[in-house]
């Protein structure tokens, strides 16, 4: 017996469960069949007279309420279809009824209720794809049984979508599936529409499994998020199923390799990693696990699929995410309009129906009979390099915490000819399945939180530009960024506005050095080192890797900041640690001592900054409503006191861990960090007599002993 095989008998043949694997005992096939027949009951009362829209409670989306109603009717409809393909066509609700007569009101022209076309609501192209996937999912019951009339109004409705273009993200996949429907029904579509999203599709992969959601405004292929599972992976294995074809290369192969990393950003408590945009879909997570196991290419046993997908669905629906009336707010836990883009409204939550994927798979498939097993990077801790979006991952399953380092991913969408602050969702250095990016505005404006900033004269903290990558290498990983400070009316040191006319009144930028971060993961623990670059550093971290998807050649930094002026220092840095949050303020508690910082939580998880090197002053920020985990959270940090020089390092240990009994010798993990300018390197000695060795003279890799 291997050492693997050997480790899994353990967990499952135990007398004592390890308590990762009591959910899976718990979600029976029968138990998500009965949530999904819940939460399509608790929309019913939203639908309008004919079925054809359903309007949510909660904040409108920029598309409008029109569109709303659209999405709340394609994104509920996918999760009938997939619960009404899986058992069968078995219909005791009603849906088929339901959902057919919401089709013929909202294809029909004349209808008060009828849906808005692709040419009027942007929208309307992703609502029409999982139209698309229902009703091949439902054919048999639903398509095959409309008239005549009503199918050739469905045909006209989906055949918007032919001959457009201009889709440069996941966007390609809705008119995929959508002109596989429609080319399996004899309606219009055209090849050359598929030639041009298989050359974007391509484009846009950066290799072990990753999809970029798009290129950033430069050019770069780092917009990494939740997307390159539920969107990239899940899109080929529904088109191959409208197709009537198993899914094919390369999609079985790189959906195996993205399955292999991405057990890795779920912790064993069933928490994803909160970071990247549409985070209100919870549970979508699920998808390419899903897919995986419905396609036959998934690296995870039987047993291991449900452990970690019932562990993620538990978690959501124990914290609260099904509120009292039994509906997806938006929000992460529980309700949290914050967390949502202007694209979501009320219905946006139920691309949660991508999660119950797993519905497709018959009552005897392994996956719902197989002991539950737990996967492989719930067993022990871990370290994990994911080399396509730039980041280190480390698990520790004690505590179900994983703790992600960002040392590739930015998503820059806004020029840099225009001011705006970083993306809290893809611009901090670090995330986890146990924090969140802080989102009320102030915060956003001024961020703090598992960040390294410089501070200008005011005490302004900088936003960091495009992440350029510098090293990759085992348990370090560094990167640089050109910083910048957002300068809102009337803010201290704000530009007044007097530069032409054109500026006056708005926010403006000013322009600061490159700043090359480093982290070095142990475990729970990160050494997070910082400095600055010369002046005449000839590294760009304005220069892109190539054209944009329009042609566009990218913009050089000089061009890009030439409008904004650049700010004189002196500079000091911050360091934020992570920011925990409860709901009440009483659960929180801040220690401090002359050299660290600790925000403590009554459940036993903290979050820790310890000053290494460089760093004098201790500190904690508390903010209310910024969190959508808990109403009030503490962010500790350390800042320094002396003005940063290049190439001068400043050094902290950032610890978050779940462990009930937090043990002082956290803060004690570092036994030296010792800085040599003739070599240009940082030694730092850890407790277990390990030693890393990073250079900070102009960038470059790091050595582990």
């Amino acid at each position: 017996m291997t050492s693997t095989e050997a480790s899994t008998s353990a967990a499952t043949s135990s007398s004592v469960v390890h308590p990762a694997l009591r959910p899976a005992a718990a979600w029976t096939r029968d138990r998500w069949l009965g949530l999904a027949d819940d939460l399509l009951a608790a929309t019913e009362p939203f639908a309008s007279p004919g079925r054809a829209l359903i309007s949510l409670p909660g904040p409108v989306s920029a598309s409008d309420a029109w569109s709303d109603g659209l999405e709340g009717f394609a994104r509920t409809f996918l999760l009938a279809a997939f619960r009404l393909r899986g058992q069968d066509g078995d219909d005791p609700h009603g849906l088929l009824e339901r959902y057919a007569d919401g089709v013929r009101r909202g294809t029909d022209p004349g209808s008060a209720e009828r849906w808005p076309r692709i040419p009027e609501r942007r929208q309307a192209v992703v609502e029409a794809a999982s139209i698309a996937i229902g009703l091949h999912e439902t054919r048999e019951w639903l398509w095959e049984r409309l008239d005549a009339g009503t199918q050739e109004r469905v045909v006209g409705y989906l055949a918007d979508i032919v001959g457009t273009s201009g889709y440069r993200n996941n966007w390609i996949w809705f008119q995929n599936v959508i002109e596989e429907f429609l080319r399996g029904v004899g309606g219009p579509w055209d090849q050359a529409d598929l030639d041009r999203n298989l050359e974007l599709q391509e484009a846009l992969y950066t290799g072990d499994g990753w999809y970029s959601d798009g290129r950033g405004h430069d050019g770069r292929r780092q917009n990494f998020d939740w997307y390159a599972g539920w969107a990239w992976h899940l899109y080929p294995l529904l088109h191959a199923r409208i197709a009537g074809e198993p899914l094919a290369e390369p999609h079985g192969t790189r959906l195996r390799e993205f399955l292999a990393q991405a057990q890795h950003l779920v912790g064993a408590d069933g928490a994803p990693v909160l970071q990247g945009r549409s985070a209100t879909y919870r549970w979508a997570v699920l998808a390419p696990f899903w897919a995986g196991a419905v396609a036959g290419v998934t690296p995870l046993r039987p047993g291991q699929t449900r452990a970690l997908t019932s562990g993620v669905v538990e978690h959501f629906t124990a914290a609260g995410a099904v509120d009292a009336d039994g509906l997806l707010p938006v929000g992460w836990h529980h309700r949290y309009d914050r967390i949502r883009q202007l694209y979501s409204g009320g219905a946006s939550p139920y691309w949660a129906s991508k999660g119950f994927l797993g519905l497709l798979l018959p009552v005897d498939d392994a996956v719902w009979t197989d002991a539950p097993e737990l996967p492989d990077a719930w067993r022990e801790e871990t370290v994990t390099t994911l080399r396509a979006p730039g980041w280190i991952v480390a698990s520790t399953p004690a505590d179900g915490v994983v703790r992600l380092y960002n040392h590739g991913s930015d998503r820059l969408l806004e020029s840099r000819h225009h001011p705006h602050a970083d993306d809290p969702f893809y611009q901090r250095l670090a995330y986890s399945n146990a924090t969140s990016p802080q989102l009320t505005r102030d915060a956003i404006a001024a961020p703090l939180e598992s960040h390294v900033a410089l501070l200008d004269a005011h005490g302004t903290p900088s936003h960091r530009e495009g992440v350029s990558r510098v090293a990759l290498d085992g348990n370090v990983a560094i990167s640089r960024s050109r910083v910048r400070w957002l300068d809102l009316p009337g803010a201290p040191g704000a530009d007044p506005g007097d530069r032409g006319g054109d500026h006056a009144g708005v926010a403006g930028h000013r322009i600061g050095p490159q700043v090359v971060t480093a982290s070095v993961v142990r475990g729970r623990f990160e050494v997070r080192l910082a400095w600055t670059l010369p002046d005449d550093d000839p590294t760009d971290t304005d220069t892109a890797e190539g054209a944009d998807d329009a042609g566009r050649p990218p913009v050089p930094g000089a061009i890009a900041s030439a409008a904004w002026q650049h700010d004189p220092g002196p500079w000091t840095f911050h360091l934020g640690g992570w920011p925990l949050a409860a709901d009440r303020d009483g659960d929180l508690v801040v220690e401090r001592g002359d050299d660290w910082a600790r925000v403590h939580r009554r459940d036993g998880r903290s979050s820790l900054v310890r000053a290494l090197l460089g760093l004098e002053t201790p500190g904690s920020t508390r903010r209310t409503g910024a969190d959508p985990i808990g109403e009030i959270s503490v962010t500790p940090w350390l800042r320094s006191q002396s003005r940063a020089t290049p190439e001068s390092p400043v050094a902290a240990l950032v610890v978050l861990t779940g462990d009930p009994n937090p043990r002082d010798a956290d803060a004690d993990a570092v036994d030296s960090v010792h800085h040599d300018p003739g070599t240009g390197t940082v030694e730092i000695r850890w407790r277990t007599g390990k030693t890393d060795v990073v250079p900070v003279s102009r960038g470059g890799s790091g050595r582990r002993r």
